[in-house]
């Protein structure tokens, strides 16, 4: 997957999550950004993302990416692994 269709699932993926109809992020998206992302919600887009990419998430990664450019890093190398 290339970095434009990683952050598409994760907005997808976060806008089920938020229960929004979209919810647009950028490299530099931080959680404060959006409404409604507080830190359930983020345990519950690592869950919804490793399902819906087939990857898994090591317990000390889910709160290290500070922004979506860093979690597309994370996902990237996760996904040259498998």
């Amino acid at each position: 997957m290339d970095r434009p269709a990683i952050i598409a699932k994760i907005a997808e993926t976060l806008a089920e999550v938020l229960d929004e109809d979209q919810v647009a992020l950028s490299e530099t998206t931080t959680a404060d950004d959006v409404e409604g992302w507080d830190s359930l919600a983020h345990v519950r887009l690592i869950i919804a993302l490793e399902r819906a990419i087939g990857i898994r998430f090591e317990s000390t990664e889910i709160t290290a990416p500070e922004n979506i450019g860093q979690m597309v890093d994370l996902i990237q190398a996760k996904l040259a692994r498998v």
